[in-house]
């Protein structure tokens, strides 16, 4: 059996932030094609900042913490800073993943980039991820 950090425990049983944000801003919808997992990422942008995020997740409960500490982890971040958001950051902050369980905080960070592209998209600013 996997060992979960006392972190992820609780941010999949008691998620932060969960559901569709009505009138958010841009959603970015990834999906790991090996697990199947999804992750829905719904942000409000107010001044260059992430004033509001959300999530929908279906998948493990790995990827349901990972989804829950990344809207905690972007709340107040700059735009900047989500272009500068890695993987190791989700995964530290939950206390670790195990390796096999990686791919969690992967969707996490590819979800922040289909926002950011999504966002440039709407907004025509130039998108550094791509």
């Amino acid at each position: 059996m996997v060992q979960l950090s006392p972190t992820i425990i609780d941010h999949f049983e008691n998620p932060r932030n969960v559901g569709e944000l009505a009138g958010a801003d841009v959603v970015g919808i990834v999906q790991n094609s090996a697990c199947g997992d999804v992750l829905q990422l719904y942000v409000n942008v107010e001044d260059g900042r992430i004033a509001r995020a959300q999530f929908r997740t279906f998948g493990c409960a790995p990827a349901i913490a990972a989804s829950s500490m990344l809207t905690e982890m972007i709340k107040g971040a700059t735009l900047q800073q989500l272009h500068e958001l890695k993987k190791e950051a989700v995964a530290d902050a939950l206390g670790g993943l195990p390796p096999m369980k990686m791919h969690c905080s992967v969707l996490a960070v590819d979800a922040v980039k289909a926002v950011l592209r999504n966002y440039a998209d709407q907004t025509k600013i130039p998108n550094e991820t791509t």
